[in-house]
Formats: C-alpha cells, structure tokens, sequence
C-alpha cells in the first residue's frame, strides 16, 4: 500500500508543477504547497524525492522548480490520463466538478490498457 500512496503523491506533485508552470514561470516549493494545502515540511521532501529521481532540478538560489525531460514527459503523462478521464466521466453524465474529483484519484491506478479503453470510448 506504502507504494501506491508513494506513486500517487509523485504523480500529484508532479502534475500540481506542470499545471503551476502553465500559469507562471517561476515556480516554487511554496507554490505547490499554497496548490496542494500540504505541511512545508511534507512539500520539500516530496519535491527533493523528485529531484533525487530525475524527474526536477531545484535551483538552490531561487528555489526555483524545473522539469528535467523526463520529468516534463512524466507530468503530461498524468495530466493527459487526467483529462481523459475527466471527459470519461462527464461522458457517462457526471458534472464537471464531480468528473475532475474522480479523475484525480483515478489516475493513479488505472492500467494503460483501461486507458485504451477510456480514449477510444470519448472518440466514438
């Protein structure tokens, strides 16, 4: 269980910071907590996991947040499973606030195969 909960958590960083950076350039550890509503101590250990894995670099200066390639590939990743069930959802007759809420849970358990499953259901 430790491990779905780990990978989740990953994935919410990681797509809170690509959704952060559509917005605004800069992007900080206080950012994704201020997104996220987390403790500042949970948001620097969950964005330094990140960096130790390659997916940000954390400029020590600023504090500033970037995507390493894989990091970047690994966000849109999330965020376009996000979508699509997102659109799955309202599909089926779910609001739109009621679709993102499930969506966001979703996505981090759904096997890539369901996911072709959900893509070519919202193409029909």
């Amino acid at each position: 269980m430790a491990i779905k909960r780990t990978r989740e958590s990953e994935e919410m960083y990681l797509e809170t910071i690509l959704l952060l950076h559509r917005g605004k350039p800069n992007v900080r550890a206080v950012d994704v907590r201020d997104e996220l509503g987390l403790a500042k101590s949970s948001v620097s250990r969950g964005v330094n996991l990140l960096a130790q894995k390659g997916y940000i670099r954390i400029d020590r200066e600023t504090g500033d947040l970037t995507f390493t390639d894989a990091g970047r590939k690994k966000a849109e990743g999330i965020y376009e499973r996000h979508q699509t069930l997102t659109k799955v959802l309202m599909k089926m007759g779910a609001g739109r606030e009621l679709a993102e809420e499930n969506a966001c849970r979703m996505e981090h358990v759904v096997s890539d195969e369901m996911m072709e499953v959900f893509r070519a259901f919202i193409e029909d």
